[in-house]
């Protein structure tokens, strides 16, 4: 292996840019320093037959992204769909994210965003298709070259051959870019795939591991400074009045102004940012969110659940049906508000001009960024330059319908006038909203007299993370959330119980809400699973047993649900004290099953081991898939176990890792991750792994001790003790 390199910027000039050829941009190539800097080189440009990728004169290849990396491995996976159809030399490929700009916008969605689990489906084709068009263009430079036909050469590794004869594709890209593009490019059968479907290690990795990778925390440059914002202490509050007195007088301390999220105190660095924010005497005019309280939102949805709502779905007629049902069962559930907890906490930081902005920001939402930008400061959308760095963590907290902490950053810059950072504290993020709602479900469920369910009434009840937002018209039908009702209202045993009908409640409280990693399955793959764990045990039936009837019809359900129970020897004997419990759930175009294998040692629930299956359709990365789910487990077990945020007098009570806890290093299981070979097209991968967890470890715990959890975080009753 050869040694890594750091030139200096001047070096850098003096050598690397005669070398490369074309314009340099800033980019994270793993091994080869981070570039912050663009500047016309003395060479041709490189050859960019579209947005997506270029190769220059050196024989790189760089991978435009037009989603964020937040850990999902896409910095990855996309490159791997160019390199497929280009024939691209592995070791060449590198990677940035690229500017906010129309030709980025989602291919379902039209606008520049990350979420949803979409990257690697929304641009299967789009990536391929642009390693395609290059390498057409490619060869047939090459066969001008050689002086043969086209069809004549073969492409690999980086080159294009024919015969005896050999080009690399750096040599060719000048010659290709004078071509004129094909309008339609073929693309390789899938048996001809060497890169597509094999595990294949992050190309972030080395930056990440050596610390040279940039999140947007890390961003620095000469005259920035430092803000910390003092917000209402409730949702809504508003500043009446503020002395900033004490706060001036802090070193370091060299603007205090009013923003419309509060009041902003901007230093020489964090520190004396965060004393001059201590230091401020801030009067506030309260609003409605003072009188809020979690417990009295609780009862209130508890109450809600128990009336009619709108119709998400129904058919035949479920109160002939659970009249005449052998057996009825009766539940209710609960999930609290959640936050999305991010190990980098929100920051943005902004340069104004006169006539341009720059954003520096580890953002999932760039069109909504810009445009937001654009308005606040008068400029047009294209004059606002978003530069998106790496994300350390989302789960779509990071892609809000208001973009807050970006448009926060960049009134702090327009009021002081000053280039700014604003970092938010981890207890700013915990108090600042934009949580995961808090659901009731109630339900109902017949059972014939072979003790399969005949009847289905479920009602939900929780805010909607869409009304008021520029999202409604599209997630809110007929007066439904659709993201509140997923995983019900079109769950695959609903589809197989002839009377059902699902209904929604959707309260408007202060409270700030959103997508949460998995959105609606993260409460109703919990509800839906433990209520078929429940039907099985009154029927006497084994819970794998009963599910395999259910899910005759639904052969890949069936097909996870299979294959994880195998793996996981689900019947075999376990160690005394423990027991397993499954769920299967499909989600953003996934199928997942998990097997948890758990122990409860005075009162405290242990999760020793988790066998997950998985089919996403074609699997891009094995690797980046096993990783996700893996991480999925982990961050759907800290909700399950331990995450809960309360509310008292409007105030939010947790406020860091030590009272809003995650899961910790040593209470992550052993985790095996199966992946169903499938042509299917590609689902997602990045939160698919999170709705199954929770009722499969529920559902162990039942079998274990007898108690039925039907609240989130899991806590044991004190009497609890495990069955024989």
């Amino acid at each position: 292996m050869g040694a890594t390199i750091h030139p200096s910027r001047r070096e850098f000039l003096r050598t690397g840019a005669l070398v490369t050829g074309g314009l340099v941009i800033a980019f994270a190539a793993p091994g080869a320093g981070r570039l912050v800097f663009a500047e016309p080189a003395r060479s041709r440009s490189p050859f960019a037959p579209n947005a997506f990728l270029r190769v220059g004169s050196d024989d790189t290849v760089t991978v435009l992204l037009s989603h964020s990396e937040m850990g999902q491995g896409i910095w990855t996976a996309l490159p791997m769909l160019i390199a497929e159809e280009l024939d691209a030399d592995w070791s060449r490929i590198r990677v940035e994210h690229a500017p906010a700009a129309q030709v980025y916008g989602h291919t379902a969605f039209g606008i520049q965003m990350t979420g949803g689990s979409s990257s690697t489906w929304s641009e299967f084709d789009r990536y391929r298709q642009a390693g395609a068009l290059a390498r057409a263009l490619l060869v047939q430079a090459a066969a001008q070259r050689f002086g043969v036909a086209a069809a004549d050469c073969r492409t690999e590794n980086g080159a294009v051959i024919a015969g005896a004869k050999r080009a690399r594709y750096g040599e060719l890209a000048e010659a290709a870019a004078a071509l004129p593009a094909p309008k339609t490019v073929p693309l390789k059968d899938p048996k001809d795939w060497k890169l597509i479907g094999k595990p294949t290690r992050r190309l972030d990795t080395p930056e990440k591991i050596t610390g040279r990778a940039t999140f947007g925390i890390d961003v620095q440059f000469d005259g920035l400074l430092t803000a910390v914002v003092l917000r209402g202490p409730v949702f809504g509050a508003k500043v009446k009045s503020f002395d900033a007195a004490r706060a001036k007088a802090v070193p370091g301390v060299r603007a205090v102004v009013e923003v419309p999220t509060g009041v902003a105190v901007l230093a020489d660095h964090f520190w004396a940012a965060k004393l001059g924010r201590d230091a401020l005497t801030v009067e506030w005019e309260m609003g409605s969110g003072a009188s809020l309280d979690s417990d009295a939102l609780r009862e209130e949805f508890h109450r809600l659940a128990g009336t009619r709502g709108s119709s998400a779905g129904r058919a035949g007629n479920t109160g002939t049906a659970l009249g005449a049902a052998a057996k009825t069962l009766e539940a209710a559930y609960y999930v609290p508000y959640l936050a999305h907890a991010m190990m980098e906490p929100p920051n943005c930081t902004v340069r104004l001009g006169a006539d341009k902005c720059e954003i520096w920001s580890g953002t999932q939402f760039q069109t909504l960024d810009q445009q937001l930008a654009a308005k606040i400061t008068g400029l047009k959308p294209e004059q606002v330059e978003v530069h998106t760095t790496f994300l350390g963590g989302g789960f779509g907290r990071r892609a809000n319908p208001t973009s807050d902490f970006v448009t926060e950053a960049v009134h702090v810059a327009k009021a002081s006038g000053q280039p700014v950072k604003v970092i938010w504290t981890r207890e700013d993020d915990m108090h600042g909203g934009y949580y995961r709602p808090s659901y009731v479900h109630r339900a109902r469920v017949g059972l014939g007299s072979d003790g399969m369910p005949v009847a289905w009434e479920h009602t939900i009840a929780g805010q909607s993370i869409a009304v008021g937002t520029p999202f409604e018209a599209m997630i809110v039908q007929k007066g439904i959330d659709n993201t509140s009702v997923e995983g019900v209202a079109d769950s695959p045993y609903l589809k197989e119980i002839p009377n059902h009908r699902v209904e929604l409640h959707s309260p408007k409280t202060p409270i700030s809400v959103l997508w949460w990693r998995s959105v609606g399955h993260s409460h109703n793959g919990f509800v839906m699973e433990s209520l078929i764990d429940e039907a099985a045990d009154a029927a006497g039936v084994d819970p794998l047993a009963y599910r395999r009837k259910l899910l005759a019809k639904h052969p890949r359900h069936l097909g996870v649900l299979n294959l994880a129970a195998d793996k996981a020897g689900w019947g075999t004997p376990l160690p005394a004290g423990r027991a397993r419990g499954v769920a299967v759930h499909e989600s953003f175009g996934s199928f997942v099953s998990q097997v948890a294998e758990v122990s409860a040692d005075r009162g405290r629930i242990r999760v020793h081991r988790v066998t997950c299956a998985i089919d996403c359709g074609i699997a891009v990365n094995p690797l980046m898939i096993a990783a996700q789910m893996e991480s999925g487990i982990a961050f759907g077990l800290g909700a399950a176990l331990y995450s809960a945020l309360h509310l008292k007098e409007g105030r939010v009570q947790e406020s860091n890792f030590h009272d809003y806890r995650v899961l910790r290093l040593d209470e992550m299981p052993v985790v095996e991750v199966h992946i169903v070979p499938s042509r299917e097209k590609s689902g997602g991968v990045g939160e698919p792994g999170v709705p199954p967890i929770a009722p499969a470890v529920a559902n162990a715990v039942f079998t274990l001790t007898g108690q039925r959890l039907r609240e989130l975080p899991l806590q044991l009753a004190k009497t609890g003790v495990a069955r024989a």
